[in-house]
């Protein structure tokens, strides 16, 4: 457990005053590399397993510790107070919050967009046939998540205001409980927990990101770390390249690996899995436009405590090895 100083920090650095969820310490030195991930992180996910990474680091005199995080937001807020150094990819949508709440942060990459990965689950059996039927009823999500953002875009499509239903911030363990007993009409998520409940024969899929939200993934590192090891970050962009590479090219091997971990049978993961690109690549800007679409959504919504500039936060420059303004 944290000491009574050390949570003070940590609350303090936490994003709109949600508390961070690890006993992580705040300080390390740079021969550590901490890293924050979720179960939909999977390609950090793998590189762990594999212990891949730290053979990669090894030579660097550099180790590895890890920590996992329900989300992204509780991971961003770790990220914000210096409880970890690179934050494996989280969805678009968080890094918002995260600049919002003025963390010293840098973009490092970013996966091809994957707008099929996340989806609004409803009950085959159910009233709700359009976006338009969500009106008035109860919905889980995960605040600030990627499916965050798929359902206001939802909403608008279908002319029905985010006041007109009722939101139920849960994690995806408990929107998925919670789904299941009846107490939410629809349960908004991503992969792999989409691909958790998809193929159950009361289970249906109301609508997916394509057309609403393109579901781009991003991988964050603290400015602080990356400007002390250049290196490092360029060692750990190279291995989530390769082992985006593994997972496309023997998707039925990934499967297995990743099934004792998150504790899926290997086919629902292939099929999750075949609904993400895990294409890694550097933050290509003139498809970061959507990054200010999401910021002012929120922002009209209440959710966030000023507008947004997304052109203003950083990305890493592997040619000049330092942190450069998305916008410049």
């Amino acid at each position: 457990m944290f000491s009574p100083s050390r949570r003070r920090l940590l609350i303090h650095g936490s994003i709109l005053g949600v508390a961070a969820t690890t006993g992580l310490a705040v300080a390390a030195p740079a021969s550590t590399l901490r890293i924050g991930y979720q179960k939909s992180s999977t390609l950090i996910t793998v590189l762990k397993a594999q212990g891949k990474l730290e053979a990669a680091l090894a030579p660097l005199g550099v180790s590895v510790s890890w920590s996992e995080f329900a989300s992204g937001l509780p991971l961003t807020e770790a990220l914000n107070a210096e409880a970890v150094d690179f934050s494996a990819d989280v969805a678009d949508t968080v890094p918002i919050f995260a600049q919002a709440a003025h963390a010293r942060f840098v973009y490092v990459a970013q996966e091809a967009p994957s707008p099929g990965a996340q989806a609004i689950i409803v009950k085959r059996a159910g009233a709700l046939h359009t976006l338009a039927d969500l009106r008035n009823k109860d919905i889980a999500v995960t605040k600030a998540a990627g499916s965050h953002y798929l359902l206001l875009a939802a909403l608008a499509q279908a002319n029905v205001a985010a006041e007109a239903v009722r939101i139920h911030y849960l994690t995806p363990a408990d929107g998925r409980a919670a789904f299941e007993n009846g107490s939410v009409d629809a349960w908004v998520t991503w992969d792999p927990y989409v691909a958790s409940v998809d193929q159950q024969p009361d289970v249906r899929v109301l609508a997916d990101g394509k057309g609403l939200a393109t579901y781009q993934r991003y991988y964050l590192a603290s400015t602080r770390f990356a400007q002390a090891r250049p290196d490092v970050i360029a060692v750990v962009y190279a291995q989530l390249r390769d082992a985006g590479q593994c997972v496309r090219s023997a998707p039925q091997d990934a499967a297995r690996l990743l099934a004792p971990i998150w504790g899926l049978d290997a086919p629902t993961i292939e099929r999750a899995n075949a609904r993400r690109s895990y294409l890694v690549r550097e933050v290509n800007v003139p498809v970061f436009g959507e990054q200010q679409k999401i910021a002012d959504t929120f922002f009209n919504a209440h959710l966030l405590p000023a507008p947004v500039e997304t052109a203003h936060a950083e990305r890493w420059d592997f040619a000049q090895k330092r942190a450069v303004a998305i916008g410049a």
